[in-house]
């Protein structure tokens, strides 16, 4: 619905656009969709769409408010498709801002299975793998972050760096969720494990761990998403942090920035944001926010003001940290289209697009490794090199990897290989970590029949 197909680039495997090279770059507008056109909010004035609290009040939660706010623009077969994922494989419950629900492209039932938006916000069963839904090695918490907590939701994993896991909501609710094991409601298919401290008590041990722990300069406060904390609660936090000798990068996780971002909008958040900036600026600190776009119809002039609304803060940046996922963002001109609408139209930078985990149920939206190298390769030379995103493999007790960094790959059997210069708290004693190779696998599909074959095996066997 947004995509100019006269902006249909082929990637380098597909020959010559229009310029004689690979990708053609033009500059185009951002684009509010019309929300007026589902029938659901044909009634709808701009200041109710505007406001925080009207799109928190609105949110699409099940399928029979999604029905109401469709109108007869679906068809039945849809809503059974959707149903019978909710009962039979979704991860994550439903969650939808009428922000992010206004992006897909609902001109017909065939262009919204088709939407990018919707593939990983909305998924129905008909979008998973029937052959291998889940990889034999995925996990819950695929990354372990639980298991190193240093305390209850502060996973210490690298040297210099800490995630502080604040609150276990969102605004909105992805599909693909890294943290699906503890974020957001249970479904039929994943009884959520929850915190056990207070929230209070759990932020003031993370407090305490970086007070007595001088070696973190760099705290990731995430969950969730920040934008789910009341604004007094998260001010406090950061403020606090901000307080703390060791720590000068503070980096502030919410995808609310594009799927709510009316919330960035209101007054109270941004005089907060703008006394945080003071006192960080005070002590020569930094703070940045960072989101999570993955494709460029997501980016629409109410996104591009949060972010320059933020970045009028004072505050160091705006990241994007995308995920790159089949039927989303899976081509160099999805990439490409999705960095130069962050970069030129909403001031957001381009940073991480990291490869989906390996979480239950995720196999149809999950690349090979080799095909994130080729999609590494096939946008280098076209954006700045500051605003090119590497594409990362966050790989299981090691931590982000660009995709290049492999020390070995069997593609037949899709193991790849890989080393790290760190221990985790988990290896504090342990001589062979840094020598050690861990293992991050491929989508069984994308192998030669052999390697096909070798894992039907080896599952039967187990």
């Amino acid at each position: 619905m947004h995509r100019d197909p006269d902006a249909a680039v082929r990637s380098p495997a597909g020959g010559d656009g229009p310029a004689g090279q690979p990708y053609v770059y033009r500059r185009r507008p951002l684009e509010e969709p019309d929300w007026r056109r589902l029938p659901g909010w044909r009634d709808i004035t701009r200041a109710e769409w505007e406001s925080a609290q009207w799109q928190r009040a609105h949110c699409v939660k099940n399928t029979r408010q999604l029905r109401q706010v469709m109108g007869g623009l679906l068809d039945e077969r849809f809503y059974d498709d959707l149903e019978r994922d909710r009962g039979e494989r979704a991860t994550m419950s439903m969650l939808l801002p009428p922000q992010m629900l206004n992006t897909m492209d609902a001109s017909s039932t065939e262009a919204f299975y088709a939407d990018p938006v919707r593939r990983y916000m909305l998924p129905v069963l008909s979008d998973r793998r029937t052959d291998w839904p889940s990889h034999p090695h995925a996990e819950r918490d695929s990354l372990h972050e639980a298991e190193m907590w240093a305390v209850e939701g502060l996973t210490h994993r690298y040297p210099t760096k800490v995630l502080a896991e604040l609150l276990p909501t969102c605004p909105q609710y992805c599909g693909h969720c890294t943290r699906m094991d503890l974020v957001g409601n249970s479904t039929p298919n994943v009884d959520k494990h929850r915190f056990t401290a207070k929230p209070a008590d759990r932020l003031g041990a993370m407090l305490d761990y970086l007070r007595r722990t001088p070696g973190v300069r760099d705290v990731v406060v995430s969950g969730g998403d920040v934008a789910n904390l009341p604004w007094p609660r998260l001010e406090s936090f950061v403020g606090s942090l901000l307080e703390v000798e060791s720590v000068r990068d503070v980096r502030l996780a919410t995808k609310a920035l594009m799927g709510l971002p009316q919330h960035w909008l209101q007054d109270e958040v941004r005089a907060g944001m703008e006394r945080l900036a003071a006192k960080a600026r005070e002590r020569g600190a930094q703070i940045a926010i960072h989101t999570h776009v993955n494709a460029a119809q997501s980016v629409t002039p109410l996104v591009a003001r949060a972010a320059r609304a933020m970045l009028d803060t004072g505050i160091r940046d705006v990241r994007n940290q995308g995920v790159l996922l089949r039927g989303v963002n899976d081509s160099p001109a999805a990439l490409l289209d999705l960095s130069f609408a962050l970069l030129d139209e909403a001031g957001i930078m381009p940073y991480y697009l990291y490869m989906c985990d390996m979480i239950p149920n995720s196999e149809h939206w999950r690349l090979a490794v080799w095909e994130a190298q080729d999609l590494q390769h096939a946008i280098m030379g076209y954006l700045p090199g500051f605003a090119t995103p590497r594409i990362v493999c966050d790989v299981p007790y090691v931590g982000k990897r660009w995709v290049h960094q492999l020390a070995g790959y069997d593609r037949e059997r899709g193991v790849s290989y890989w080393t790290k210069n760190y221990r985790t708290g988990l290896e504090a004693s342990d001589p062979d970590a840094l020598t050690r190779r861990y293992e991050y696998h491929d989508p069984i599909y994308t192998l030669p029949e052999k390697g096909r074959a070798w894992w039907r095996e080896r599952s039967r066997a187990a």
